[in-house]
């Protein structure tokens, strides 16, 4: 078995385990959101105490690691993916992306504080196709302060190819 092959099949165990795991797709309440610090509450996700935003099950990918300042989304590129011209249209590129930015972001943020995205800036490098396998976007928090977050992710292959780059700058703020 090759090396990427070993990968892709532990990315599909560590996929299976996850999805395993998690609850109904919905979207957590505000007094469920204050009662966690950002990566707890994405732990509380993948634990399956809170709802899978419906989002990942409309483009059919998952979270799947998430620790204090970063973030892993997996999902499989397929033909419900593509776009006119034969190849998975940018939506799912940047949709994972700002899926793995985001959430790299709500990792560092304390108990009672709130974000959302301010920029998305998006670099595809190549294309994803049905053929490409599983792909993952990392994000990774670059600085997050009282009121602005920055992160950066790229969506990877089991060969470690990037496909994609994006960076964003978030708002942060207290929750009502």
């Amino acid at each position: 078995m090759s090396n990427r092959e070993e990968t892709v099949a532990q990315w599909q165990a560590q996929d299976k385990a996850v999805r395993a795991k998690l609850a109904a797709p919905g979207v957590a309440s505000l007094e469920q959101l204050k009662q966690y610090s950002g990566v707890e509450f994405l732990q509380a996700i993948l634990r399956g105490e809170l709802p899978i935003p419906p989002i990942a099950q409309t483009l059919d990918f998952n979270l799947i690691e998430a620790e204090f300042g970063r973030v892993v989304f997996q999902g499989t590129p397929a033909m419900q993916h593509y776009n006119p011209i034969g190849s998975v249209h940018g939506g799912y590129f940047c949709t994972l992306l700002d899926s793995a930015l985001g959430c790299a972001v709500q990792s560092a943020l304390a108990k009672g504080s709130g974000y959302t995205t301010l920029e998305l800036k998006v670099n595809l490098i190549r294309a994803l196709t049905d053929k490409t396998g599983p792909v993952r976007a990392i994000g990774k928090v670059i600085q997050v302060g009282g009121r602005v977050g920055v992160a950066e992710a790229n969506i990877v292959d089991a060969e470690g190819k990037i496909y994609a780059h994006a960076t964003t700058t978030c708002l942060v703020f207290p929750l009502p």
